[in-house]
């Protein structure tokens, strides 16, 4: 299957996502585990560490543009081509913590495609099967206006 950043601009430290694990014409299913490591653990409840929600709200942005890239693969696109832009979040609902350590896995639904935007619905849950968010979003894919960053 091909790789995560073959198909999305993220990279570490902001890549949220590990590898995709399954997908079907509507939805994408990825994995990721929450390495102890990670720097912003030592700043989110120094001692009680959890993983902050707005990264794994990330997480689950980050699949959606994951579906969208290979979306425009499967219709001969070439991934790379552009960004994905959040448009909108909705219904957001934070259900259990992840801990360092945890593994996760994030699946996205789409819901509708309209006027360049897709609206997607997307879930986090822990490789046990405990539910930690849902939300609703949506992306478009854009070639952002300014200069490009350079890394």
């Amino acid at each position: 299957m091909t790789a995560v950043t073959d198909l999305i601009p993220h990279r570490p430290p902001f890549l949220f996502v590990d590898a995709i694990v399954a997908e079907t014409p509507d939805s994408l299913t990825a994995k990721r585990v929450w390495r102890a490591d990670e720097d912003f653990y030592r700043g989110h409840y120094p001692g009680a560490a959890i993983t902050p929600g707005v990264l794994l709200c990330e997480a689950v942005f980050q699949t959606g543009a994951l579906f969208m890239a290979r979306q425009a693969q499967a219709a001969g696109g070439k991934p790379g081509e552009g960004v994905p832009l959040l448009a909108k979040i909705t219904e957001v609902r934070f259900r259990n913590p992840v801990y360092p350590g945890d593994e996760t896995v994030i699946e996205v639904r789409k819901k509708e495609a309209l006027g360049g935007f897709t609206m997607m619905s997307g879930a986090v849950k822990k490789a046990d099967g405990t539910r930690v968010l849902t939300l609703d979003f949506a992306v478009a894919w854009k070639t952002p206006e300014g200069s490009p960053t350079k890394t």
